[in-house]
């Protein structure tokens, strides 16, 4: 008996700790939570507007650019990280593959620039 509660104590273990993170997590917003709010803390700040305003207002274009050149540049390095673990095997056809990519994305890149998306007067 006493052998077979040893195979489950790895179990029990698992359980423990996923008990223990999932109410730290829960408990984590009580304790930094905004305690004294007032306006400077509260404000808006990433996106520029108020956070609880009309959804039918009028948004910026300028958020979707910017919005589109991070997928544009988060979908590069995702396609280089396999692109350089597999270097050697792809060889120099893989490499020049890579280089034209590279250069379609900073032609993009360079046009958005001389277009001005990436100004926020």
């Amino acid at each position: 008996m006493n052998e077979l509660l040893l195979d489950y104590l790895p179990v029990v273990i698992f359980i423990g700790v996923a008990l223990f993170i999932g109410l730290a997590l829960i408990a984590a917003p009580f304790f930094v939570t905004i305690s004294n709010p007032d306006p400077e803390k509260v404000s808006a700040y990433e996106c520029g507007f108020k956070a609880f305003d009309d959804a039918r207002m009028k948004f910026d274009v300028r958020f979707y650019l910017v919005a589109l050149l991070f997928i544009i540049f988060d979908l590069e390095v995702a396609f280089l990280f396999p692109w350089a673990v597999s270097f050697r095997e792809a060889g120099i056809a893989g490499f020049w593959a890579v280089m034209i990519f590279l250069g379609i994305l900073t032609i993009g890149f360079i046009y958005e620039w001389r277009k001005g998306a990436l100004e926020w007067d």
